[in-house]
């Protein structure tokens, strides 16, 4: 039995167009499946949990949408019973199929799931927050505080017209955000025993997979399956500096910049002296002070 949770507004109604094309796939096949549609912001986490909360069975879960619904598909997933992931791409960013080199084609995507050959197993991250009763946060992608949170909160109320390309709508976005930026006095302390302070902090991103924001590459060497994080620490009080380091982050440029520091580790706790916004995979955290973060090593069973 393949469960498919379906994001019908995932890329602007991408989602649905793809379903409709599976859906044939899926007769014509004769696999038995069962669809979920999402309708709005944590229906595709609620999905996840009542189809593996408390059970022991094994499952195959299929993600049809965006990285977004990924994530909720992952914040939800109980792990107790065998659980392995499909994923057909379906957004306008989609990093972490990219990441994953998975098709862009539906078709083959829905090939491999019903056939499969390949599995692996990658890791995932885990973000805590919250003061007095704390929240946790699982993340596929990425997870991060600052300017590139700052842009994903303004992405996701709106104001920016959807016809453009996910990375442009980043970039247009990611200038205003830029522009209003005030870097911060923070530090962050790395498998509980190293602390490093910084004077301008303007973000922080911690990575599974390379890149976020459709393709916007700051952890190029990140590995999903190494159980560790990569840490991009952007500070920098030149504004036409961090112009720099973003345009080089959107085209892809490996470019040494004397404000970014990167560290590799299991887990990071992070401070700033003032809420900044927080983010993972694309989701908002609101505005927060403290976060910590850690990876979950090879707990996710994806089809390849």
């Amino acid at each position: 039995m393949y469960y498919f949770i379906v994001n019908p507004n995932s890329g602007g109604g991408k989602g649905f167009r793809i379903w409709k094309k599976l859906k044939k796939l899926l007769a014509c096949s004769c696999a038995e499946y069962e669809a979920y549609f999402t309708h709005g912001p944590g229906d595709a986490r609620m999905i996840s949990r009542q189809l593996t909360e408390g059970s022991r069975e094994p499952r195959v879960i299929v993600v049809v949408g965006g990285d977004g619904t990924v994530n909720e598909t992952l914040d939800g997933l109980s792990f107790n019973g065998p659980v392995t992931l499909g994923f057909i791409p379906g957004g306008t960013g989609n990093d972490f199929a990219k990441s994953l080199r998975l098709s862009a084609n539906p078709r083959r995507c829905l090939k491999k799931i019903l056939h499969p050959k390949y599995h692996k197993q990658i890791d995932y991250g885990v973000l805590s927050y919250g003061e007095g009763e704390v929240r946790h946060r699982r993340f596929a992608v990425s997870a991060g505080i600052g300017l590139d949170a700052a842009v994903c909160h303004r992405l996701l109320h709106g104001g920016v017209t959807k016809v453009w390309p996910r990375k442009l709508r980043y970039a247009a976005v990611g200038l205003g955000q830029l522009i209003k930026t005030k870097p911060v006095k923070g530090y962050l302390v790395l498998d509980g025993v190293q602390k490093v302070e910084f004077n301008h902090i303007c973000f922080i991103s911690a990575h599974i997979h390379p890149s976020e924001g459709g393709g916007f590459l700051f952890a190029p060497g990140a590995d999903c399956s190494d159980g560790r994080l990569s840490l991009c620490v952007v500070h920098t009080a030149s504004r036409l500096r961090l112009l720099q380091i973003v345009l080089d982050a959107m085209l892809g440029r490996k470019k040494k910049h004397p404000g970014v520091r990167r560290y590799e580790c299991r887990e990071a706790s992070i401070h700033v002296d003032r809420p900044m916004a927080v983010h993972v995979d694309g989701e908002s955290c609101l505005m927060q002070q403290d976060i910590q973060i850690r990876c979950i090593q090879k707990k996710m069973r994806v089809i390849l």
